[in-house]
């Protein structure tokens, strides 16, 4: 049992480690990405040269998905499909063992998840070269808002913190569904 927690205990530390490292390159990607000083204007047609939050976007990004998909998988293979302890096999039941309120932080987390990815994305996809007459869209050039990057990584926390709080409280179903109740005789 205590192998168990200690097993747990540093996947979840491994995956707000993973979650923390997102955030902290969404950061440094907020302060490398393009100004308007690096604008180049010719006539109608602008550039824009390729910034250092491009990289520092894609490694945000391959950190969160690698959160998200570790934590989910983690939470998929330690509860939903239970080992029956007694045979080593898969119980014939299959039951998850979610509790409403794991189910809603688990939606919650997928939905911060997706909106996290599609603002890096769309931000680090902005920070590439956008060459005279080419731009990003339809021969625009555009610069990445700021805050949209520290967004990305408040979501990303938010979204890892969730799945690791949906696993907690997974864990605390779990626990209490394997209990067997104590029964007190009276002494006379």
């Amino acid at each position: 049992m205590e192998r168990n927690r200690l097993d747990i205990a540093l996947i979840l530390t491994f995956v707000m480690v993973i979650a923390l490292l997102s955030f902290a390159l969404s950061i440094a990607a907020e302060f490398k990405k393009s100004k308007k000083k690096d604008i180049r204007l010719d006539g109608k047609l602008c550039y824009i040269p390729k910034s250092d939050a491009y990289g520092l976007g894609i490694a945000a990004l391959v950190c969160l998905f690698a959160a998200q998909i570790i934590s989910n998988f983690f939470i998929c293979k330690k509860f939903w499909f239970g080992r029956d302890r007694r045979n080593s096999t898969i119980s014939s039941s299959c039951k998850p063992r979610f509790s409403g309120i794991s189910i809603f932080l688990l939606s919650v987390s997928w939905i911060s998840f997706v909106i996290s990815a599609i603002l890096a994305s769309a931000a680090t996809s902005m920070s590439q070269s956008q060459a005279f007459g080419d731009g990003w869209l339809d021969g625009e050039c555009y610069i990445v808002k700021d805050g949209v990057y520290i967004g990305s990584g408040i979501l990303a926390l938010f979204a890892v913190g969730t799945t690791i709080l949906s696993s907690v409280t997974t864990s605390k179903n779990t626990q209490v569904d394997h209990v067997t109740p104590k029964i007190h005789a009276q002494v006379e």
